[in-house]
């Protein structure tokens, strides 16, 4: 039946016409998980046996009282709670730790009526942008095995692209949901900051970190924004704005729409900028031109500093977020030690990761006394200059459209001795992190020697995500219908 690999919106009719139940969607989803995760390592915990009590649950629900997400699996990031089912974002640190609440957007997808089908691996606390820094394992690429499929929210982007799922929550910090869906030829989505509730998100970078969506089509994470999205009282940060509608950001007239779209010419002259990228994303500017769509050059002159401020804020306020993690409060405590002190290292130093510890040490030292003027001050001077580049572009266009990343998915392990490498794999998306605004990976299809995946990223003003839907949409509907 393969109902594993249609979109959200496609179900959701056959649904209405009582043509499958949710059981025959998680079924099928099963299926994939139990024929494919042995090779992908996409998922920590498959909730199998709940997923199918609850779908059999909603075929009581009466038909005009069915949610946005109804009967639909959705897998979650391992670093967004799940009540009652262990978050170990991916960490040896968090081993044991069960969740005692729902984070708010488990809380209004099980409100719609979706279905939560398990923890999905990714890179320790969100800190990778290949999927390979997980306690757990790394995960591999569907489209070949032996190649990344780009971080941090690796499994939820290989559940997507596999079928092990029909959609999936994933967390953007610096590009952490983008990157993976231009990897494993999916959707992925990262809203204005504070558009979509991070509570109960695990904290990695505060001014950083969103939660975003893998889906199938534009379409689909449209619709997850509308029954997720939404002011939060508990989340501090949460903005006092509703959701858009997904009639509101298609009305019958939305394919008519013509903008400006700006050209950094900065992200162009990218040192490693892959050839063959470079001319695909050439060719789609020249198509998009002939539809109407106007160019314009632009420049962001202060984006070749984005990756250097990105580690430094990020990493900064990792070390004083990961603090918290002492072995005494939840989670894995070291054995055979003989005072508090003594404890607290040998936890700390076995329960993190080489790259989480890499993280640690950088925040700290850039936060420490006699060099945090110097660093962690002046990374936030460059980040206001950073925002303000945008707020300028967008004073003469309406979106910005970049290559999502420099280069195809490298192989496993090619990067991993070289981190300055692996983070530059992040140089195209970490300023809509640093500037606050929407931005979307489409797939803009397959290249190199070994035919992998590439995607393009359009980002828009902030609260202007119904912006990115449109143009993404427009795209993946008559520039690359390649699906």
């Amino acid at each position: 039946m393969d109902l594993a690999k249609q979109p959200i919106h496609d179900l959701q009719e056959r649904l209405r016409r009582n043509e499958i139940s949710p059981l025959d969607i998680v079924n099928d989803v099963l299926e994939h998980i139990e024929a494919q995760e042995e090779t992908l390592n996409a998922y920590i915990d498959v909730f199998a046996e709940e997923a199918r009590r609850r779908a059999v649950e909603l075929e009581d629900v009466p038909p005009d009282e069915r949610g946005l997400l109804f009967g639909i699996p959705i897998a979650v990031k391992d670093n967004i709670v799940v009540k009652g089912f262990d978050t170990t974002c991916g960490s040896r640190i968090l081993l044991g730790f069960k969740s005692p609440y729902n984070a708010t957007v488990i809380e209004r997808l099980l409100q719609h009526h979706g279905i939560v089908l398990g923890k999905t691996n990714l890179d320790e606390f969100a800190m990778g942008s290949s999927g390979e820094y997980s306690f757990f394992g790394p995960t591999r690429n569907p489209h070949n095995p032996d190649f990344v499929p780009g971080g941090s929210s690796s499994g939820s982007a290989a559940a997507v692209a596999s079928g092990e799922a029909v959609a999936a929550l994933g967390s953007d910090t610096g590009g952490s949901v983008r990157l993976p869906a231009a990897y494993t030829h999916t959707v992925g989505f990262k809203p204005t900051y504070g558009r979509l509730s991070r509570y109960g998100l695990v904290a990695f970078a505060s001014s950083l970190d969103q939660i975003g969506f893998l889906t199938r089509d534009v379409l689909d994470a449209a619709l997850l924004f509308e029954a997720l999205g939404g002011h939060d009282p508990l989340d501090s940060t949460s903005l006092n704005l509703p959701a858009p509608r997904v009639t509101e950001v298609f009305p019958p007239d939305w394919e008519r729409q013509r903008f400006t779209l700006g050209v950094p010419v900065e992200y162009l002259e990218t040192e490693g900028l892959d050839p063959e990228i470079r001319l695909h994303f050439q060719r789609y500017l020249e198509q998009l031109e002939r539809e109407g769509f106007r160019l314009r050059e632009i420049h962001l002159p202060h984006s070749r500093y984005a990756v250097q401020v990105y580690y430094l804020v990020a990493t900064a306020e990792a070390s004083s977020n990961l603090a918290r993690y002492d072995g005494v409060r939840y989670g894995f405590r070291a054995e055979g030690y003989a005072d508090l002190d003594e404890m607290y290292r040998k936890t700390r130093s076995e329960g993190f990761g080489p790259e989480v510890k890499r993280r640690i040490l950088l925040g700290t030292f850039a936060l420490s006394s006699g060099y945090h003027e110097e660093y962690y001050n002046r990374a936030l001077r460059v980040r206001r200059l950073i925002q303000k580049d945008f707020q300028q572009a967008f004073e003469t266009v309406d979106l910005i459209v970049t290559p999502t990343a420099p280069t195809f998915p490298p192989r496993l392990g090619e990067k991993r001795r070289d981190p300055l490498a692996m983070y530059l794999l992040d140089i195209f998306t970490v300023s809509a992190n640093l500037a606050g605004i929407p931005a979307i990976s489409v797939p803009g299809g397959f290249g190199g020697p070994h035919r992998l995946p590439f995607g393009l990223q359009f980002m828009a003003p902030a609260f202007e995500d119904a912006r990115v839907f449109q143009i993404a949409r427009w795209f993946e509907r008559f520039v690359y219908p390649g699906r």
